[in-house]
């Protein structure tokens, strides 16, 4: 589980929780679609600074409640995430300031993104945010949370927990663009329904070491889970990822396809498993890893697995670690492109994939700039 990270790195002792008086509580409502995402148009927002929600709006067919307030949350806490399985679980579960439950009604549609936005503002701060978003039976409800902090040394432990009810429909999509010294060990637990669907994906640009852990469980006959994430690393960044996709039921379906690109002396890790229960007959699994190294230096590790108690299934997994394509870039140049653009234009096809796949409108446009602009550095620095 966490072969090939840097955790022995990690010195809990560098960081300490922040006292609620400490918490910045002016970051709010417009914040959150600052920063070159005024192209999102969000059915309700959401501000937590520090762990701790300091704005909100709703929408119709949203709740949005929290165990600061006067609701009882004691038994949401968990529910999906369990318990014992995974340290850093545990430790938001000690340490969380308090839990933020976003309910979408049953049947509700709820029209345009929910825009969560973790801001993370202090030096030497241990950040524990806790979400649990609940889709109810036959509703549907898109997600888009967001990390951003300055040029800060943190510690963020974010753990959140998708429960999709049956025939419901959940998009959620994970944007971190941390700061260059922030460590993130976050997890992403989710519970699929009888007939409902998930898709959840991440993109991750930022961080020191961040580390995203994903559990999708297929519980209903006939879930459907979608797991996409595109990664792009410069600098020494580590970007680590580790997927389950869990089937416990008959026909249920997952797809996997994660697509990063690592540059300078950066580095990648995906760990990912399939696993199909004696009970889950006809499953159809499907898990997909594609890496480009930009450098030399940097360096991917791209393990898939299977684990299979059932021969009524159909499952494949496939991983690729390489330089970008000697016949792409040579085409592009030979035709007057200069390398710089060409390997924009090869790395943009490349992410392509998995961007014109994300749930939320207007949110391609800008992630392309973002990723072009890590490659201009990267090019910058090579020369």
């Amino acid at each position: 589980m966490w072969r090939y990270s840097r955790i022995d790195e990690l010195q809990l002792d560098d960081f300490a929780i922040q006292p609620d008086d400490e918490v910045v509580a002016g970051v709010g409502g417009s914040a959150s679609v600052a920063g070159g995402l005024d192209t999102v148009t969000p059915a309700a927002t959401i501000d937590l600074v520090d762990g701790r929600l300091v704005a909100a709006s709703a929408a119709p067919g949203l709740t949005i409640s929290s165990s600061r307030g006067p609701d009882d949350l004691d038994h949401v806490l968990g529910a999906v995430a369990g318990d014992g399985s995974e340290p850093f679980v545990d430790l938001n579960t000690a340490f969380t300031p308090e839990v933020v439950v976003i309910t979408a009604a049953r049947g509700a549609e709820v029209v345009g993104p929910v825009l969560l936005t973790h801001h993370v503002t202090a030096d030497g701060a241990a950040v524990f945010p806790r979400i649990v978003v609940q889709a109810g039976e036959g509703s549907r409800v898109t997600i888009l949370e967001r990390s951003v902090s300055a040029d800060i040394h943190a510690l963020v432990v974010p753990v959140v927990e998708l429960d999709v009810a049956r025939g419901a429909q959940l998009s959620y999509l994970s944007l971190q663009e941390l700061g260059p010294r922030v460590w993130q060990l976050a997890n992403q637990v989710s519970r699929v329904g009888q007939e409902a669907t998930l898709l959840a994906g991440s993109v991750a640009l930022g961080g020191d070491y961040a580390r995203l852990r994903t559990d999708c469980r297929l519980e209903g006959r006939g879930a459907t889970g979608t797991l996409l994430a595109a990664y792009f690393g410069e600098g020494h960044q580590s970007l680590d990822f580790r997927t389950f996709q869990d089937h416990r039921a008959p026909d249920t379906t997952s797809n996997l396809l994660f697509k990063g690109v690592v540059g300078d002396h950066s580095r990648s890790v995906y760990t990912g498993l399939i696993r199909v229960r004696k009970e889950a007959r006809g499953t159809n699994a499907f898990q997909t890893n594609r890496n480009i190294k930009l450098s030399e230096h940097a360096w991917a590790e791209s393990v898939p697995n299977l684990e299979i108690e059932n021969n009524d299934v159909h499952c494949s997994h496939a991983s690729t670690v390489g330089p970008i394509d000697d016949d792409q870039r040579f085409y592009l140049e030979s035709r007057g492109v200069p390398p710089l653009v060409a390997e924009r234009l090869v790395v943009a096809g490349f992410f392509d994939e998995v961007i014109t796949q994300l749930p939320v409108e207007g949110l391609a446009d800008p992630l392309r700039v973002r990723i072009n602009e890590k490659i201009d550095r990267a090019g910058s620095e090579a020369a």
